[in-house]
C-alpha cells in the first residue's frame, strides 16, 4: 500500500520558518516533521510514498536528493568528487515526488497524483504537518470492515489555552487538556479508494465539496483516534513538538 502525503502548502502561520522552507519540512529534532510522519508509517510497514510539491518543492526534492548522504558516514574525494559511502539509511523507503503546483487546492493535488494510486485498491493519505501515535494497521482494517470509499481520523486535539478545572472554588488542575467526545475533528490519515477522488471537481478543497459529497452518499466513516495527536500550525505548536522530542519519549514516535 502506498501513503500520500500533501507537502505543498506555504504554511503561513509559521511565515519566519516557511519563506525559505515549505512547512513539511521544518525540523523536528534534527529531522523535518515529514520525516518524521514517513516514519510513523513505515513503522506499519507502508514505505512506498508520494509526495505532493508545490510551494518550495525543490527543498523537498533536495533533501531526498541527498538523503543517504545526510544519513551515512562518507569519505569524499575531493579531486574527482566521488563519494564513498560507508553505510546505508536505514529508512528504505521509495518516495515519488509530484510537482502539484504552486497554489493548487488539496483536491487539486490529489487530482494531479492519481495516475500514482489508480492501481490501488486503497491508499493511505495525509497532511505534511500532523503526527499522532495512531495505529496504520487498526486504521486500514477498520476502513476495509465498512466498505465505504473513504475513512478520516477522528481526534481530540489539546486546547490551546490552559482550561482550569474548578472544584469548591479552588483550580485542581490547569492545563491543556484533551477536547471532550463530542469536540473531535478531523486529524488527517485518511484511507481513500481510488474511486473517492471521483467526487473531486474543479478547484475545490479535498476536505469540502468531495467530503461533503462522500457523507452524503453514506461513503465516509471516520476512525476515532483517541490517543495522541498534534498539527504544526503555530509557533507554539513548534516548541511544544521540539520539547516532546527532547524529552526522550515523544508521544509519536512509535518506531524502535
Amino acid at each position: 500500500m502506498k501513503a500520500v502525503i500533501l507537502a505543498g502548502g506555504e504554511g503561513t502561520r509559521l511565515w519566519e520558518e516557511t519563506r525559505s522552507c515549505p512547512k513539511p519540512m521544518i525540523p523536528i529534532g534534527g529531522q523535518p516533521i515529514l520525516w518524521h510522519i514517513m516514519q510513523i508509517y513505515a513503522a506499519h510497514g507502508i514505505r512506498d510514498f508520494v509526495v505532493c510539491l508545490g510551494t518550495l518543492g525543490n527543498v523537498v526534492r533536495d533533501y531526498f536528493r541527498d538523503f543517504r548522504l545526510y544519513q551515512s558516514d562518507v569519505t569524499v574525494h575531493t579531486a574527482s568528487g566521488h563519494i564513498e559511502y560507508h553505510s546505508a539509511p536505514t529508512d528504505d523507503w521509495r518516495v515519488t515526488l509530484v510537482d502539484t503546483g504552486e497554489g493548487a487546492t488539496t483536491g487539486e493535488r490529489l487530482v494531479r497524483i492519481r495516475r500514482w494510486v489508480s492501481d490501488e485498491s486503497a491508499f493511505c493519505m495525509t497532511y505534511g504537518d500532523g503526527v499522532a501515535n495512531i495505529d496504520i494497521k487498526r486504521l486500514i482494517e477498520f476502513h476495509r470492515k465498512q466498505g465505504v470509499l473513504a475513512t478520516l481520523t477522528a481526534v481530540r486535539p489539546l486546547r490551546r489555552f490552559g482550561i482550569p478545572e474548578v472544584d469548591d472554588g479552588r483550580v485542581t488542575d490547569f492545563g491543556d487538556t484533551p477536547m471532550p467526545d463530542h469536540g473531535r475533528i478531523n486529524g488527517g490519515f485518511y484511507v481513500l479508494n481510488p474511486a473517492a477522488l471521483d467526487k473531486i471537481e474543479g478547484s475545490v478543497m479535498w476536505e469540502e465539496g468531495p467530503l461533503q459529497a462522500l457523507s452524503a452518499e453514506g461513503q465516509l466513516a471516520a476512525y476515532e483516534h483517541d490517543g495522541y495527536w498534534q498539527c504544526l500550525d503555530t509557533w507554539k505548536d513548534k516548541k511544544s513538538l521540539e520539547r516532546d522530542w527532547e524529552s526522550g519519549r515523544p508521544p509519536w514516535k512509535i518506531w524502535s
